[in-house]
């Protein structure tokens, strides 16, 4: 993969320290972690929705957390004890590791709730856009006067005064 050095953009631009921040966290991200699977679908026009599916783990093994634009999804199983089980595991494809998955967020997009049924885990998220960053109408106030055209006087040439 290449890399791309942005310092000298940095040098010349300012705001944009978020925007270069996260084009240096996109290109260390191990792009090779796939556990566990996810969706991300759009269920409005500003809804979203993240479903990861976690097979095998109850809501007391998930933790979500939501801090300064990233959504992190934590999954960590308790592993029930041999004297419990009832009987002995001869092949186990279904995943207990733990697990940790990042989403960055845009902003004033907020996280309205989690449930999780049939082993996914759904989040749903909104953008709300503040009313102040919102487009506005401006009215155009009508004015009553008429408007008046002023005549210009055009230079007279030299000879013509004289005359």
């Amino acid at each position: 993969m290449r890399t791309f050095d942005f310092t000298p953009l940095q040098r010349s631009t300012v705001g944009f320290d978020r925007l270069f921040s996260l084009l240096d966290q996109m290109g260390t991200v191990d792009s090779t972690t796939t556990y566990p699977p996810y969706n991300i679908e759009r269920t409005g026009e500003n809804a979203y929705r993240i479903t990861v599916a976690v097979a095998g783990f109850t809501d007391q093994d998930l933790d979500i957390e939501v801090k300064e634009n990233t959504l992190a999804i934590r999954g960590d199983r308790k592993v029930e004890s041999a004297g419990n089980a009832p009987g002995e595991v001869l092949y186990q494809g279904i995943a207990a590791r733990a697990f940790e998955r990042r989403f960055q967020l845009a902003d004033h997009v907020e996280v309205r709730g989690a449930s999780l049924a049939n082993g996914l885990l759904h989040v749903d998220l909104v953008r709300e856009i503040p009313e102040a960053m919102k487009p506005r109408r401006i009215p155009i106030a009508a004015s009553s006067a008429t408007p008046r055209v002023l005549e210009a006087k055009v230079n007279e040439p030299a000879d013509a005064k004289a005359a």
